[in-house]
């Protein structure tokens, strides 16, 4: 009878976790959490049989056995949340929790300073608590309190769908963490443990955000996905407004000579300018739909179609291609004192620059003044482009996570939180790096530097090959 909710348990975990996997591929996230799945299984699974057994010495190799992955189980949650909020600066936590999780389980098979024992409960066999068994129960406590506290930090400056996400989670992995009340039973208090029921309820609230909220999808490819549909209508538009540029000044001109009443001089004159209106915010939308598609992509960077670039070149056709509202153009100051070459994605760059500006001109209109200056230059050995504006500046709290995905502070204006994060990733994959530094209420500098280590030099027509310079 003891057995039944755990072995339904552990059945309703690894379906569950396979199911996921099936359904989302493999990725970081999907293989952690079917990892957490398969440890949640095995425990569960274990204790099943545990609680059928009725030989003291089958039963040790059982709790050997089936503490192994509960050995584990809290890291895995851990590195479950790290992979979910993207906190990839905890890996290196996780990796060392997982190497205390590997000495403990050595120590557990070979040692009774983890598991000493057994007792003889009403339900059954359970494990007696070792010397070192505290050790683990201070690790889950950090670990576990770790995890719980970077799903809180997220949801609280996710975008709106995220953070739903990112909560329906967090309740999960608190009600989770309750199944902890189970090992009062390995320090010899017995009652049968009610950590099952928490795990099944878990289980429960990670379905339902699953399910309804679905909770492992990226949101960015989920815009992108929106954004690359939204084509066909900004084109359906941008062809309507072009046939009312060429109608529209015969109808008014028309109307003009008719001298019919009705219509006032500013009335005509905004008729006279709606087509070309019009084609702006297509040319506005289609930006944003480019800017979406290529955070997208960038998750994938491959460098097979790199190639040696002019930054200058880049530069000059992200502004004349940028979407400048009203007066914006005259804000932004170039100052070009170097070109130089670097190996990567002109377009990719053209983005990244279209990402600072954004960000620049933003912060110069909060502020109510200021200017933008785009620079290129080689100082120190390293080639240097460097946008910088005299705008609202950044909050000291703020500034060291501007490059964590997701995280934005524009709440209220539309922020996804994954510009400063596609630029530090395409920057990165051009062999450079992206550095922030900022005042409030004076300034805010982004400098990425390239390479000077790479040499480029021309094979027949348009190719290149790269040799390190000694």
């Amino acid at each position: 009878m003891y057995s039944v909710l755990p072995a339904v348990v552990s059945a309703l975990f690894i379906g569950y976790g396979a199911f996921v996997l099936n359904s989302r591929g493999a990725n970081r996230v999907s293989m952690t959490f079917f990892i957490l799945c398969m440890s949640t299984f095995l425990w569960q699974a274990a204790w099943a049989i545990l609680f059928q057994t009725e030989s003291p010495a089958h039963a040790w190799r059982i709790v050997q056995a089936g503490y192994v992955p509960i050995l584990f189980l809290p890291t895995t949650l851990y590195h479950f949340i790290t992979e979910l909020t993207r906190r990839h600066q905890d890996r290196p936590f996780v990796y060392a929790s997982y190497l205390l999780c590997g000495v403990l389980t050595v120590l557990l098979l070979s040692t009774d300073l983890v598991i000493q024992g057994l007792y003889p409960y009403f339900f059954g066999f359970y494990p007696k608590a070792g010397e070192l068994h505290p050790l683990y129960l201070l690790q889950t406590v950090v670990v576990v309190g770790r995890g719980v506290a970077l799903l809180y930090l997220r949801q609280g400056v996710a975008v709106s769908t995220e953070r739903t996400r990112l909560r329906y989670c967090l309740f999960s992995i608190l009600i989770y963490f309750a199944a902890a009340v189970d090992y009062l039973c390995n320090y010899g208090v017995e009652f049968y443990p009610p950590g099952v029921l928490c795990i099944a309820c878990s289980l429960g609230l990670i379905a339902q955000a699953m399910v309804r909220h679905n909770l492992l999808a990226d949101p960015l490819f989920a815009a992108a996905s929106i954004a690359h549909e939204v084509r066909t209508p900004l084109a359906t538009i941008r062809s309507q407004s072009r046939v009312l540029a060429r109608s529209l000044p015969e109808l008014i001109a028309g109307y003009q000579r008719s001298e019919a009443p009705g219509l006032a001089p500013e009335q005509l004159r905004y008729l006279s300018e709606i087509a070309t209106h019009i084609e702006t915010e297509v040319a506005r939308s289609n930006f944003i739909v480019d800017m979406l598609l290529a955070s997208a992509r960038a998750g994938s960077l491959q460098s097979d179609d790199f190639a040696v670039h002019s930054v200058k070149k880049c530069v000059d056709e992200a502004i004349s291609c940028y979407p400048f509202a009203e007066a914006e153009r005259e804000r932004v100051r170039l100052v070009l004192r170097e070109d130089f070459n670097f190996f990567g994605s002109d377009t990719l760059l053209v983005y990244v620059l279209y990402n600072l500006l954004k960000n620049a001109l933003h912060a110069v209109h909060a502020a109510g003044r200021g200017n933008v200056t785009v620079e290129c230059y080689t100082q120190e050995e390293l080639n240097w482009l460097v946008v910088t504006d005299t705008g609202l500046g950044i909050a000291p709290d703020v500034l060291p996570h501007v490059f964590d995905p997701y995280y934005t502070t524009r709440h209220s204006g539309g922020g996804t939180g994954m510009g400063l994060a596609f630029c530090r990733k395409v920057v990165s994959a051009f062999g450079g790096a992206i550095e922030v530094e900022s005042e409030p209420g004076r300034y805010t500098r982004f400098a990425l530097r390239f390479p000077m280590g790479k040499s480029f030099r021309t094979i027949g027509s348009g190719e290149f090959q790269i040799a390190s310079a000694s």
